[in-house]
């Protein structure tokens, strides 16, 4: 690794472990350092709201680490699997058919728990998971590349995203503001039974994804190449696609549809450090850790016009992402005019 590309990376790091022990302190009531550290070794002695409040964020700092790491990571791995820039965790529409599923429960309550999950979770991964296994049953057996599996997502996103329409449609007026709460996407956890629950269900497929990093460099260069180099193409691919849609299902179950972390985030890791995916994937867990982990923390701060609440992450992640992608693009196009005219 050369000196620019370890600098980057330090600079990466550091920027995690910074955004991680501010994220504590701020929010509508802002901490001091000494009361946080203060509640967390020593919470019988510490201020009592400094204690609850500090309970409510540090499981939400962890959330919010974990699904800015698995949706960076899907969204490289995706990017590369299916051949196209513009891929993200959702694409292939593991998300839609999770919020139909989220609205199924939010709509009628009685349909209950899955384990450790409560019932929107649980709906949302079994939706997730139906999905996923239909998508990779169609796809092994009519053996398609990346422009059907494309397709194929993009039609399963309207066809949920019109089965989340009939539902809210058929659903109590009164729980309304909850399902469009939903699809905002949002770290607002009491306790750590989501984080612990992310973690259980997606460090095994993100230890999946940074194993087949340096086969995913082989199928950078097409099908035909990363076979010739002795790449087990279908394989690799329903390995990637079942391991990134399974992150991308463990995130949505907790935290709904948060936008922009699975497409910023890899191309700008890629700006900075080139395209190799063996430093691709591992910066982009640190990245979208940190970018997560950081919108939210202006998401508790910025008061939701004077209400007293806050805004949603997905919408903050939304309203950075797009502009500072578009510059990307304009930098990434700059510098291809360039070299053409050198």
């Amino acid at each position: 690794m050369s000196r620019r590309r370890r600098a980057v990376v330090l600079g990466l790091v550091a920027a995690a472990v910074v955004v991680v022990v501010v994220a504590p302190l701020v929010g509508t009531v802002p901490l001091r350092p000494g009361l946080v550290i203060e509640a967390i070794v020593h919470p019988a002695a510490a201020d009592p709201l400094a204690v609850q409040i500090v309970s409510l964020r540090l499981p939400r700092v962890v959330l919010g680490l974990l699904v800015g790491a698995f949706l960076a990571v899907a969204g490289a791995s995706f990017q590369t699997l299916l051949g196209n820039p513009l891929a993200t965790p959702y694409t292939v529409g593991v998300a839609a058919a999770g919020s139909f599923g989220a609205f199924l429960a939010l709509a009628w309550p009685l349909i209950g728990r899955l384990g450790p999950l409560g019932a929107v979770p649980a709906q949302a991964v079994v939706w997730s998971a139906f999905e996923l296994l239909l998508l990779a049953f169609l796809a092994r057996r009519a053996r398609w590349g990346g422009t059907a599996l494309i397709l194929a997502g993009v039609t399963f996103n309207f066809l949920f995203a019109a089965g989340t329409l009939l539902v809210r449609l058929l659903a109590d007026p009164f729980r309304l503001q909850a399902m469009d709460r939903w699809l905002m996407g949002g770290l607002d956890i009491v306790g750590w039974r989501a984080p612990v629950t992310v973690a259980v269900m997606g460090l095994p497929a993100l230890v999946v994804l940074l194993a087949v990093a340096p086969a995913l460099d082989q199928l950078a260069f097409g099908d035909a190449v990363a076979h010739g180099r002795g790449v087990p193409v279908a394989r690799l691919r329903g390995l990637v696609l079942a391991a990134g849609a399974w992150l991308t299902a463990a995130c949505v179950a907790q935290a709904g549809p948060i936008a922009f972390v699975g497409l910023l985030v890899p191309h700008g890791v890629r700006l900075l450090i080139g395209s190799s995916h063996r430093r691709v994937l591992p910066a982009s867990v640190v990245a979208g850790a940190a970018f997560l982990v950081a919108a939210d923390a202006l998401a508790r701060t910025v008061p939701l016009l004077g209400r007293g609440a806050e805004l949603p992450v997905g919408v903050i992640t939304a309203l950075v992402g797009g502009p500072v992608f578009l510059l990307l693009l304009a930098r990434r196009s700059s510098a291809n005019r360039s070299s053409i005219g050198g």
